[in-house]
């Protein structure tokens, strides 16, 4: 055996390592993906039912109760809109991933 064929395996050897801890993750989380689209649709139809806007506008009149135990992340000016933008943009990018993938094979 050679260096230059030694070196080649040992690179291989990390690739092969590499990608395989990269594919397990992505696995376990395109599975905890797949367990979260019916709460995506849910957030999805809350903010285009009109329903996010009546409770927003609640909130800023103090109709809702101050205290800790009602959380207002939900109802922040953009953090609904940003997380169903980030869900978007995430699906965009798998979805452009999948056709290049496509033309490759």
């Amino acid at each position: 055996m050679n260096a230059k064929q030694l070196a080649r395996i040992k690179k291989m050897e990390d690739d092969f390592n590499h990608v395989s801890e990269v594919v397990k993750s992505l696995d376990e989380c395109l599975s905890d993906y797949e367990t979260i689209q019916s709460r995506i649709k849910c957030l999805t139809d809350y903010q285009e039912s009109g329903q996010w806007l009546e409770d927003f506008e609640a909130d800023e009149r103090g109709e809702l109760p101050d205290s800790l135990e009602l959380r207002r992340g939900v109802l922040s000016e953009d953090g609904l809109y940003n997380l169903l933008s980030s869900v978007s943009d995430v699906y965009s990018r798998m979805q452009a991933m999948l056709e290049r993938q496509h033309l490759l094979v």
